[in-house]
């Protein structure tokens, strides 16, 4: 599969912003089954000053600032990216109490740094409420994979998905109440859970599939950015799920950062001097490309300009 992807934010202000401070995450990750073929990134107006760095979740971060006067802030990132295709699940799993005390005693790299992930963090704080909805997937011996993908569909079924539900810093003990959201809070939910358990849980943002194969159903959270969380395996590795569609992530989706939560992998955030109110628009669009077609447009947007994975 070789997507795709056009993201861009648009950012229109009441008043002059004098200078302005930001900080992108838009980068798709080079991963076993990702391959970024392409990333370039458009920032109008023209930054007087960019930086690139990896951060500490080994996510591409770039920094800019604009020291002019501007009504309005472009970022518009394009990439392509081959997956694929994601690894077979086996057929059995240890119980979820074998991975955890494994988590406590094995000392080499991959399980020290799943430890980090199993602690609370800004925007996932964990409470009895979410222990108890956690313990319903999660019985004594329960094999991990059963109970991961228990607790995945009962997100999807039990929580309603609503774009007006709420706000970037809505709680975790909010979400749990209304039983709304979208697809941050859906997995800053299934975080949680696990989190509660002693498990370690990773937030993942990325990109749908826009337009799906024929035959195959049009997922949510398509026609923005999207999130969804993960949990470390023995002999596997990181396993995506997703509660918003009920499934596991497949070919149809690009990882472009993880971290604890949202505040770690935020598409992009910032400080402006000036504006006043703003009008905020935000667009993804993801296509599959055959590769002649990928080719042709590399081959035109590098000629624009360069700018790596």
């Amino acid at each position: 599969m070789r997507l795709r992807v056009v993201h861009e934010t648009r950012y229109a202000y009441e008043e002059p912003v004098t200078t302005s401070h930001h900080q992108i995450h838009v980068s798709p990750r080079v991963l076993d089954r990702q391959e970024c073929l392409f990333h370039d990134v458009v920032i109008t107006p023209s930054p007087g000053v960019l930086r690139e760095r990896i951060d500490y979740f080994g996510n591409a971060t770039r920094y800019f600032g604009i020291h002019e006067a501007h009504r309005a802030l472009a970022v518009v990132a394009k990439s392509e990216v081959r997956l694929k295709s994601a690894p077979r699940l086996p057929p059995v799993s240890p119980p979820w109490e074998d991975v955890l005390a494994q988590l406590e005693s094995d000392r080499r790299a991959p399980w020290l740094e799943a430890r980090e992930y199993r602690y609370e963090s800004p925007y996932v704080r964990t409470s009895q409420e979410v222990r108890e909805f956690a313990e319903v997937s999660f019985p004594r011996r329960r094999p991990l994979l059963e109970a991961m993908l228990d607790l995945t569909a009962r997100i999807h079924s039990e929580f309603k998905y609503d774009r007006t539900a709420t706000g970037v810093f809505t709680p975790v003990a909010e979400v749990m109440r209304h039983r709304r959201g979208v697809c941050q809070d859906f997995a800053h939910v299934g975080a949680a859970c696990l989190r509660s358990l002693g498990l370690p849980a990773r937030y993942v943002s990325g990109y749908l599939l826009t337009t799906p194969p024929p035959g195959q159903p049009r997922l949510v959270g398509a026609d923005a950015s999207h999130a969804w969380f993960a949990t470390f395996f023995p002999n596997l590795g990181w396993v995506d799920f997703d509660p918003v569609n009920n499934s596991v992530s497949s070919d149809h989706y690009v990882t472009v950062a993880y971290g604890r939560d949202f505040g770690d992998v935020t598409p992009l955030r910032g400080v402006v001097q000036g504006g006043g109110g703003h009008l905020l628009e935000v667009s993804v669009d993801v296509s599959s490309v055959d590769d002649g077609e990928g080719d042709d447009a590399m081959r035109q947007s590098q000629s624009q300009s360069q700018s790596g994975c």
